[in-house]
Parts: C-alpha cells; structure tokens; sequence
C-alpha cells in the first residue's frame, strides 16, 4: 500500500509511552454526534454557542485544529471511524452501505483485546443490529427502516413510556433544513434517551474488563428541534451568519422556503430563514453538551474518569447555508471539518501539554489505531489510520502532510471530487469537470475567495496537484494517466477494495 504525498513508509511499531503499575487499559468512551460543523464548538473559538463539557474535555486532554471526515456522509465516515482505513482501501467512496464484514472492525478489535464492548445510538451499518464485534448495542437510528421488521430500541423504549404520541410529532423530515421545537416532554428525545442510556451502562458496569463505550447521538443532524429551554438559551446570541464565497452565484438567486424542496441541497433561502436554522442547531449541540456532562459525572462517581480515554467527535459537518449549500457531502470547511477532542488516561506521558491545540490533520481512520496502542496492543502495518498518541507524546515527526478527502457524485453531477488539506491549504479537484480550486484556509478559512487563479500561489497550485497526482496513483489510468489527473464521467462509489460479494460498484 502506498502513503502517497512523497512520504516515507509510516512507523507503525513505536515504543509504547504508557506506563501502568499493573499494565492497567483504560476505558475507552468514545462519543460522537452527527453532522456537527468543527466550529460548533466553544473550545473551537465559537463564542456563540454554549459547550462548557465539551469544553472541559479539551481543556483538560486536547483540541485537534484540523480534524476532518474524509468520505463526508454517514456511511462511508462510519466505515473509515471502523475500519481504520481511508475511503479506497476500505471501499466507499460515496453514499452506500457499510460491509457487513471488514477485516478490521473497531469493537472486534478491542474485544479481542481484552474489551467490554458496547454500542449506543446510531450506528447506520446494514444489517441495522450488524454488531462488528459489540457484546451488545441499544440502536436509535431516527426511524429508518432498512431491515424487514425493524424497529429500533429507542423506538421500542418510546412505546413502553408514550405509547399514544408519535415521536416524529415535530413534522420535520431526517434530512429538511428547516426548524421548529420538540413536541414531545424532552425526556423522551433520542439525545435525553442516548445519554442517560450512557449514564445507566456507566453507572451499572461491574465487569472486571475495561469497558470500550460508543455513544453516537444522532443529533445535531436534521430535524433542527431542540427542546424549548434549549432553543431560549439562544434567543439573545448572535448567531453567525452563513459564509458566502464569491464563487457560489449559482444559487444565489432567493428562493422562498416555503415553495422549494425542504430538502433542498442547494438554496438560497434568505439570512433570517439560515440564522433560524442555525439557532435551533445551536441550541441541540448544548442539549447534546448537557448528556456529555452528565456522561462525566457517571463515570466520575464511578471512579472510571481518571485512567479513562474520552473521546468527542462527529462524522462529517453540516454547510447550514454556507455558500448557498445545506447538507454535507461537499469539500467545504463547513462539510468536510468535524469536531475533534481527546481527553487522555491520566497514565500516557504527554509531551504536549492540557488543553493545548493539536495542528496535524487528523481523521476518523485514526481513532482505531489509537485505541489499539493504548491497550497495549499492535497496529496493523497495513491500516491506513495512525495513532493520536504520537501527536502528544514527542513522536511527531512521521505523521501525514495531508489528510484526503473526497466523495462520489450526490445532489448534483458535478458535485464528485477528491481533495487534499493540511488544514492550511485546501486543494480540490473535481473529476466530473476537470476544473481544480485552491483555498489558502490560514488567510481565508471561510473559503470566501478561491486563490487558484493568483499567481503567488502558482507554486503551491503545482505541488499541490502533483500531491493529488501521488494519492490517486494507485487507482489506476481511470485517475492518473501519463502523470496527469484524469476526468471522470461516472462515479465510482465503492473501490475494488470493498468487501467481496457486499455489493457491485455502480
């Protein structure tokens, strides 16, 4: 397997920095939201939204600047978070299914190390109960139905506590940008029912192995609908406006919402109808904060918080009208740039002091490898993901120098691309057009001007492309022909690497 970029092979056997009197593993609690923007986050420089344990978590591990999600959508994000593998070597390149086998499987993994392995929320696989090595999980998978007779167990919870009330009374779709307030008491919504589903595995663990912990909620994604006294901690704060680049007057023209799909992809629909939706956005990532908090409070009073790896990310952002775009699936900041917060065990000897900021370009691939190390065990030399310890532990120096990023046609046929970023530079090459852009994110981190027509960036546009030419190498001439990027006129949504007999590329 190549690196790409020009690198050299990545280290992947280190010495292991940990030390424990008794070789003790942490506890690893693992949580993560859905389509969360990177910057809706207080420890991030939001000074609009309210996260004070989300907050807590960075001050007191890490805050990683450049964390991204490669395939930005649920399923291929979730089959790279996994795996530990990038979109090629794990088979999806776009909106599909996950495998229902890989021969890397996170809670598998850590079972097999020794683990308590369990599930909660959303987890978005096929089959829907698919555990991929979890002892157990407790699914919320917001009322989809993929497998015959389905019903999840938050909507089984539902009907033992309401069973005359419909937990869609809100009225708004899984993927409408619009918003409105929760309906129903706000001890049955699925982030209440995720998190305190949380607080009672925490609070009733008497397993003697450590507990590996996955808690997914599938909130702030669509519907926009915080309970009230969430949404009424919003209503003073100015809430930033959406982005607009002077390259999106495509759909510039104002629509009104009320006559244009609630779904719409694309759209502009006017700065008071954005500001809404991003209030009541708002508002749900403080009602996911207060779970998180209380998560901490079990696992404090349970004296597991201390040698504990606690980790908070999403998988992939949500453009909330950045640029005319709602949704996800793009290569912009707002799609591809997800939140990224590790507290350590208190036993890793860190170089890299609390609370400070990590600047390397991370992604969900590297979670599983880090994992893996600090519990004692060894990283596959073949996983594409490396270990977040290295960042924080004096072992910097054969880290990436990109991360990349991508996703197959979706919403509209020339939305099909690959990209390359350092979290400084962004560059972006669209196979349907064969047009590339260039974003210099350290001047311009709201992509509001592309730089790839500006002469001073003519040098960083060549190796920038030449960086491309070496990530897609291994693809074969349908990528790179004669050392040259090729247009592509389909999409190719699962690579030959996904699993046999899965499913056929389209």
């Amino acid at each position: 397997m190549t690196t790409g970029f020009g690198l050299s092979p990545l280290m992947k056997a280190f010495p292991n920095p940990l030390e424990r009197k008794a070789a003790k593993k942490p506890h690893i609690i693992f949580i993560m939201t859905d389509q969360h923007r990177g910057d809706a986050l207080g420890c991030m420089g939001n000074k609009s939204i309210f996260t004070p344990h989300i907050d807590a978590l960075a001050a007191e591990g890490n805050c990683f600047l450049s964390g991204y999600s490669s395939t930005p959508s649920s399923t291929p994000a979730r089959a790279g978070l996994l795996t530990g593998m990038s979109p090629w070597n794990h088979g999806m390149l776009g909106y599909g299914k996950v495998a229902e086998k890989y021969p890397y499987e996170m809670p598998q993994m850590m079972r097999d190390l020794g683990y308590y392995t369990f599930g909660i929320g959303k987890m978005h696989w096929f089959p829907q109960k698919s555990l991929h090595g979890f002892h157990g999980t407790l699914v919320d998978e917001s009322g989809r139905v993929d497998s015959p007779d389905f019903i999840s167990d938050y909507r089984e919870w539902f009907q033992t506590q309401a069973q005359d009330l419909d937990p869609d009374l809100t009225g708004i779709g899984w993927n409408d940008h619009g918003a409105g307030l929760y309906q129903l008491p706000e001890k049955l919504h699925p982030t209440a029912w995720t998190g305190q589903t949380a607080c009672e595995i925490i609070s009733n663990y008497q397993s003697e192995k450590p507990l590996f912990l996955k808690v997914s909620f599938a909130r702030p994604h669509s519907p926009y609908d915080p309970p009230k006294r969430y949404l009424d901690q919003y209503q003073e704060v100015e809430i930033p406006k959406p982005f607009t680049g002077d390259w999106c007057g495509d759909h510039s023209e104002l629509k009104d919402p009320a006559t244009a799909a609630s779904d719409a992809p694309f759209g502009n629909f006017g700065e008071e109808y954005a500001l809404n939706s991003r209030r009541h956005y708002y508002a749900n990532v403080t009602f996911i904060d207060d779970q998180v908090g209380e998560i901490i409070a079990a696992l404090k009073a349970k004296g597991m918080y201390e040698d504990a790896i606690i980790c908070f990310t999403s998988d992939h952002g949500d453009m909330l009208g950045d640029h005319y775009h709602w949704r996800k699936t793009y290569p912009y900041e707002g799609s591809v740039h997800i939140p990224y917060v590790v507290k350590w065990p208190q036993s890793l000897q860190r170089t890299v002091p609390a609370g400070q900021f990590v600047e390397q370009p991370v992604e969900l691939r590297d979670f599983l490898p880090t994992f893996i190390e600090l519990a004692g065990g060894e990283v596959p030399a073949d996983m594409d993901g490396q270990s977040l310890a290295q960042l924080v532990t004096g072992r910097q120096e054969n880290w990436r120098e990109f991360i990349d990023l991508e996703h197959a046609t979706c919403y509209s046929p020339d939305n099909y691309w690959c990209a390359l970023t350092d979290g400084k530079i962004k560059y972006i090459w669209n196979f349907h057009t064969g047009t590339e852009t260039l974003f210099d994110l350290q001047k311009d981190p709201q992509e509001l001007s592309a730089c790839t027509a500006d002469v001073t960036y003519a040098d960083r546009l060549a190796y920038m492309r030449h960086a491309m030419v070496n990530h897609l190498s291994e693809r074969g001439e349908g990528f790179v022909k004669e050392g040259k990027l090729v247009k592509r006129p389909s999409a190719l949504i699962y690579s030959p690497k996904y699993p046999a007999g899965a499913a056929k590329n389209k």
